[in-house]
């Protein structure tokens, strides 16, 4: 419908469907350049009392509606929402409503205005015999969130609503009169007709002001653009906004144009040598431009990570725990778990020492590894990840997007050099065409039809499933059918929406991620399962995510390996706004990696470390507490790169059974994606890699 309108008429569809999930609003962003819900109000005891007015209504529920807000926000919607006073509230209830209504703005910057409005009652309904709002507390509320808020967000009054009284409402602190319409009612209130433009300019002139029109999306969203405005929806936008000012422009007449997906076809731009450059050359900068605004509000930011970041004290023994883990390390109780978490010196040491004894019936004294190659096809997204030094603007001068072409000579490289396997991972581009990651691996296996093409995040699944209509069943059955193998469970940080939320600004909740994984192995599409740490989390939260990997496994049986990933800081937002720490400590990492073995022993055989963040000695530590696989050779290597990482961007096959050379009884083996054995032709090709890309020798 909201396609209709764009194409048809040319006005700007404002959409108001009520409660959205996050990905109803990934969906709906790229045909409306706003959105809106009215929050109402805040009191659970309007909602669960018989008597309160919002008592029986599920989407009511403040909880719900909060939500709506804040994922609207961490998608960069700009979005309309405001409280419904005299409903029964009491003075404190509607304070903190507007107190919940500021925090939110403050965190995302996406609230544009917020609407005071007085309840009328209607007759033939349950509330038919309730007073409406005086008029005088409708202006000391407004006055009041005006005082709240501030001067930055816009606060309306439904000008129908309030009989003659416009110079009280624009003294008491409003600056829009809302959406007026001379065509047709207030659907809600059609007793009450809109007074005319004319009259509202002139008894705005009265109080002093000038009446001027506006868009659905309000000004400084207009002249922002990006990431607010998604790319589809600009040229309806600009056909009728005012480029100096953001306001309507004067005289613009709507007409339809045609909504379209972006181009099939696309090109390398950018920085597309960043692969090996960043290894020589290094990044432009450490920060993109709208570091202050891309992200959200950082005090509010470090406000929350003071609070998950916290680590209690405590006083379990960590000795009866450890006898415990040696006993049933699959049934370990939650204070145990935790109480090895915290160990430390030889208790450390006698983990580890489990874990590698578990580790060692598991799967044995071979060290895996896999000849491989990263290619992450575009660094342009604005999603928001506070944690991400990759993600660039398409204006930054570090951002770049590979061609179809690029992509496929990247995998036949790969494959001449030994790779069995393409890792496939990017931002999310909002002028990438639906279809992109379909074509990128169909791309793939019609230049090497034996490579196994591992390839797109759940937020890409999400970002894909959004982009084209379909399902995320629909969408994963379709890449499956274009050449996917298997998908990396990256995107999930760590499976903790308090935590997550910090980390990222706009990527999908945990329980969004777990959808993704769940129906990919359902459907044969084995995944890989990541956590990052030592940011803004603590031992409780590393302890959640690895049961939800366990009940996953248990259920699905698809998860391939477990990586334990620690945070690089060095470039990465969060740090350097002073919320995050300089990442894990060797301690954390080796008592990460052993845990997630003893965790997850009986569940997932294959624990990973990460060369690219931990070094050699790194892994070689934790190789002997738990860990029997290296990862790839990856060839190119740019995301850690990008946030700092000092180890490298590629290993030969030499370099990394070099690592495990010096580990008493130790072995190394080659492996597949599904840790299967390679054939000799593979290995001897693998052995020509040297370290540097033929296509890069001079």
């Amino acid at each position: 419908m909201a396609i209709l309108v764009l194409e048809r008429t040319g006005l700007l569809p404002h959409l108001n469907p009520g409660v959205m999930s996050w990905p109803d609003l990934q969906r709906l962003k790229p045909v409306a350049p706003s959105m809106g819900m009215m929050l109402e109000t805040t009191s659970r005891r309007l909602f669960e009392d018989p008597h309160g007015a919002h008592f029986g209504s599920p989407d009511k529920d403040p909880a719900v509606r909060l939500r709506v807000l804040e994922d609207a926000g961490r998608s960069n919607i700009p979005f309309t929402t405001g409280i419904l006073i005299g409903i029964g509230e009491t003075l404190a209830e509607r304070a903190d409503s507007i107190f919940a209504i500021r925090r939110i703005a403050r965190a995302y910057n996406g609230v544009q205005e917020v609407i005071v409005q007085n309840f009328r009652a209607k007759p033939d309904t349950a509330m038919a015999g309730m007073p409406d709002a005086e008029l005088s507390d409708l202006a000391a509320t407004v006055a009041v969130a005006r005082l709240v808020l501030g001067p930055r967000l816009r606060i309306q009054a439904p000008p129908n609503l309030i009989g003659e009284e416009y110079g009280l409402l624009l003294g008491a602190g409003i600056d829009d009169w809302g959406g007026v319409s001379p065509l047709t009612p207030d659907h809600v209130n059609p007793e009450r007709p809109w007074p005319q433009i004319e009259e509202l300019a002139a008894r705005s002139a009265e109080a002093g002001f000038q009446l001027v029109e506006r868009l659905t999306v309000y000004p400084d969203y207009v002249r922002a653009g990006d990431p607010w405005l998604d790319p589809r929806i600009v040229p309806h936008v600009d056909a009728l906004a005012d480029p100096s000012t953001g306001l309507a422009r004067d005289h613009a007449v709507p007409q339809g144009i045609p909504w379209q997906e972006p181009d099939d076809a696309w090109s390398s731009d950018g920085r597309v040598d960043l692969h090996t450059a960043i290894d020589t050359e290094g990044r432009t900068s450490d920060r993109r431009d709208d570091f202050d605004s891309v992200y959200g509000d950082w005090d509010s930011v470090r406000a929350e990570a003071a609070r998950t970041g916290a680590l209690q004290r405590l006083d379990a023994d960590v000795a009866a725990a450890l006898r415990h883990a040696e006993q049933d390390p699959g049934s370990l109780s939650d204070d145990d778990a935790l109480a090895l978490f915290h160990a430390d010196g030889v208790e450390l040491d006698a983990i580890a020492a489990l874990a590698d004894a578990l580790r060692h019936d598991a799967v044995g004294d071979d060290v895996t590894y896999i000849v491989n190659r990263n290619i992450n096809f575009t660094n342009v997204c604005y999603t928001g990840c506070r944690f991400c030094a990759f993600a660039q603007r398409r204006t930054d001068a570090d951002a770049y997007t590979l061609s179809l072409d690029e992509v496929g000579r990247r995998a036949e490289e790969a494959w001449q050099l030994g790779a069995t396997e393409v890792c496939m991972q990017g931002g999310i581009h909002p002028d990438l065409p639906g279809t992109a990651y379909f074509e990128i691996a169909a791309e793939v296996k019609r230049r090497v039809p034996d490579m196994h093409v591992h390839a797109f995040s759940p937020m890409e699944v999400v970002n894909g499933a959004a982009r084209t209509g379909l399902s995320i069943r629909e969408w994963l059955t379709t890449a499956r059918d274009a050449g996917l193998g298997t998908i990396p469970g990256t995107a999930a940080e760590i499976l903790d929406d308090d935590v997550r939320w910090l980390l990222t600004k706009g990527k999908l909740p945990a329980s969004t991620w777990i959808e993704v994984v769940t129906t990919a192995h359902s459907l044969g599409i084995r995944s890989s399962s990541t956590m990052m740490y030592g940011h803004v989390d603590n031992p409780s939260h590393w302890l959640g995510h690895l049961r939800t990997l366990a009940r996953i496994q248990d259920q699905t049986g698809g998860f391939t390996e477990f990586v334990a990933l620690p945070f690089i800081h060095t470039n990465a937002p969060i740090y350097l706004a002073g919320v995050a720490r300089p990442g894990p400590t060797p301690r954390e990492n080796r008592i990460v990696h052993a845990m997630a073995r003893i965790l997850l022993h009986g569940r997932i055989e294959n624990i990973q470390c990460s060369w690219v963040k931990l070094g050699v000695d790194g892994c070689r530590q934790v190789l002997t507490g738990g860990v029997n696989d290296l990862g790839g050779t990856l060839m190119e290597e740019t995301i850690s790169r990008m946030a700092g990482s000092q180890h490298g961007s590629a290993k030969t096959v030499a370099q990394l059974e070099e690592i495990v050379g010096g580990l008493s009884g130790r072995t190394t083996r080659q492996r597949d994606t599904l840790y299967s054995a390679v054939s000799d032709e593979r290995r001897a090709a693998a052995g020509t890699f040297t370290g540097t890309l033929p296509s890069l020798a001079s």
